[in-house]
């Protein structure tokens, strides 16, 4: 049966890519959404005890149990298992005590494992980036520009941030090749010390630039996309974050800027309003 085709993050269908879900199962639960983490340790826990029920139905052995009821079996496998303990059901042969013992290895191996993967996936560091919907493409100082607005979705900083900006190009070689060219897009500005809710990244269109000669008509039919990396330290816990974005030609808004987000106040101060993140403007271009 041919294997479907998978989806990684770039938006790529990726088909015949080995697979290795078991071997890497402790990955891919800190990958999964929480929902799926917690239903797998749940549906762990629930096979164990189903195992261990049927095992002491089999042999018997547990006092006060009725005689092969699974449903007393397995509530005492719980009790086992999450080391309850009520006293009101316990093992009185050999049989039993040796299930019981294997039940109790499993239970620290089960809950150890649990409180790793719950700790390392509370630890994972997620930055709360959000990117502009759009990026723009207008005049700054006579010179045509691509930018790129990203903000803070969290009220500390992140110190130490660095940005890097990548087209990603279809080309076709001499020698009739086709292939997608990375180029790396110099920045006015691809280092700060610390961004606080807003940062907006200039890439200046110029001689040297990729993106000269680029046309809102050329634009629409070209295949390309630009990704965006930032790095940075949260101010908070001291941890290394990354957020990552890209955009389609379709994303790329020649003639058009970012909204002001500042504004000043009566009083002097100034206000910073995320509801405008993604709104534009008409610019020259």
């Amino acid at each position: 049966m041919a294997q479907p085709p998978s989806q990684d993050d770039t938006g790529i269908d990726v088909v015949h890519a080995p697979q290795d879900v078991w071997g890497d199962l402790y990955h891919e639960l800190l990958r999964a959404p929480w929902w799926v983490t917690l239903l797998s340790i749940a549906a762990a826990v629930l096979a164990v005890n189903v195992f261990f029920a049927v095992v002491f139905v089999v042999t018997g052995g547990i006092a006060n149990a009725r005689h092969g009821s699974f449903a007393d079996a397995f509530f005492f496998s719980v009790q086992t298992l999450g080391t309850i303990g009520y006293g009101a059901m316990y093992p009185q042969s050999m049989a039993a005590h040796l299930a019981v013992t294997a039940e109790s290895i499993v239970s620290l191996v089960a809950i150890g494992l649990s409180t790793g993967l719950i700790f390392t996936k509370f630890a994972i560091p997620v930055a709360r980036l959000e990117f502009a919907r759009n990026a723009v493409i207008y005049l700054q100082d006579g010179v045509r520009t691509l930018g790129i607005r990203v903000a803070n979705r969290r009220g500390n900083f992140i110190v130490e941030a660095s940005v890097r900006v990548t087209l990603v190009r279809a080309e076709t070689t001499r020698e009739g090749l086709f292939f997608y060219r990375l180029y790396d897009l110099p920045l006015a500005r691809d280092r700060s010390n610390a961004i606080g809710r807003s940062w907006l990244i200039l890439h200046r269109i110029d001689e040297s630039s990729p993106l000269r000669g680029l046309t809102p008509e050329s634009l629409r039919d070209a295949d390309l996309e630009i990704q965006v990396a930032i790095t940075g330290i949260d101010g908070t816990t001291s941890q290394t974050l990354h957020g990552r974005h890209r955009y389609l030609p379709e994303e790329l808004k020649p003639g058009m800027r970012y909204a002001d987000m500042l504004s000043p106040k009566p009083d002097g101060r100034l206000e910073l309003d995320y509801a405008k993140l993604h709104d534009l403007v008409p610019a020259s271009y």
